[in-house]
C-alpha cells in the first residue's frame, strides 16, 4: 500500500537549490533556509516582503512554511515560532521574473532560445521566436499575464516574429537585441540609458513592471512546488487568487 511521505522544510530547500541551480551564484546570494523547522509542511505560503499584514495573513492561513523574497524587514517576534522560512533573492529574480525563464518562454510560446546578456557568467535574458502575430497582439497576451504595462513602445514593424526577455534594460542589450533580428524588447523596467539605441534601432518595448514581473514569478513557483508536491498547499501572499 502506498505511503504518503511527509514533506519538511529541508526537502523544499533542497529542490529548490536544484531548481534555481543556486551553484552558479556567489555563496553570498544563494539564499536557502532563512529560519529552520523540524515541523512537517503541508501549508506554505509565498510572499515578496515581509509587509505589515503579512503576519495577520500567515496566521490566518495557518502557514507550516514561508517563502520569503525580502525578508529584510521581517520581524521574527510577530511569526508564530514553529514556522519555518525560506529565503532567495537573485535566484528567483534571476530565475523566475523577466529573464532567461525557460518557464515564462515556454507561456509565451518562444523557439530556439538564445542568450541575450551575461551577468557573472549568468545569463540575463534570451531571445526566441514566436508565431507570427501583430504587436497589438502580443501587448495583449503581455496585458494578461502580467496586468496593464508600465510603458509600450510600438515597434516600427508591425509583424512581430522575434522577442527578447531581459532582466535589464541597456543601451549595448537594446543594441545587440536589434543587430540580432529581435523585433520586441520586454523587460521590467524602462532605463533612461537605453532611450537612444531604441529610437535608432526602432525597435519596440514593452516593460511589464518589476512588481507584476514578481508576481508573475511567485505564481509560477506555486506551480513548480505543486508539481513536485501535490499534496501541498501552497498560498501566494497580495495575489488576487491567494483570497
Amino acid at each position: 500500500m502506498f505511503k504518503y511521505h511527509l514533506i519538511y522544510l529541508i526537502n523544499i530547500v533542497d529542490f529548490l537549490n536544484k531548481f534555481f541551480n543556486v551553484e552558479q551564484f556567489p555563496t553570498s546570494e544563494r539564499g536557502g533556509t532563512y529560519l529552520p523547522s523540524s515541523n512537517p509542511v503541508e501549508r506554505l505560503g509565498l510572499a515578496l516582503e515581509a509587509e505589515t499584514r503579512l503576519y495577520e495573513w500567515v496566521s490566518y492561513k495557518r502557514l507550516d512554511a514561508l517563502f520569503l523574497h525580502r525578508p529584510w524587514n521581517l520581524e521574527l517576534e510577530k511569526l508564530p515560532p514553529e514556522l519555518g522560512i525560506i529565503s532567495y533573492h537573485l535566484p528567483f529574480d534571476e530565475c523566475l521574473t523577466v529573464g532567461f525563464n525557460p518557464r515564462l518562454a515556454q507561456v509565451l510560446q518562444m523557439s530556439n532560445l538564445e542568450v541575450l546578456g551575461e551577468k557573472e557568467n549568468r545569463a540575463i535574458g534570451m531571445i526566441g521566436n514566436i508565431q507570427t502575430q501583430s504587436f497589438v497582439e502580443l501587448c495583449s497576451l503581455i496585458t494578461q499575464m502580467f496586468g496593464n504595462p508600465k510603458q509600450i513602445l510600438p515597434a516600427v514593424n508591425d509583424d512581430v516574429k522575434r522577442i527578447a526577455v531581459v532582466g535589464a534594460m541597456t543601451d549595448l542589450l537594446v543594441r545587440e537585441a536589434a543587430k540580432r533580428g529581435v523585433d520586441v524588447y520586454i523587460t521590467g523596467q524602462f532605463r533612461q540609458p537605453a532611450k537612444a539605441a531604441i529610437q535608432e534601432t526602432k525597435i519596440g518595448v514593452i516593460t511589464v513592471g518589476h512588481h507584476r514581473s514578481e508576481l508573475w514569478g511567485l505564481r509560477s513557483l506555486s506551480e513548480v512546488l505543486q508539481e513536485r508536491w501535490p499534496r501541498l498547499e501552497v498560498f501566494i501572499y497580495n495575489d488576487s487568487e491567494s483570497t
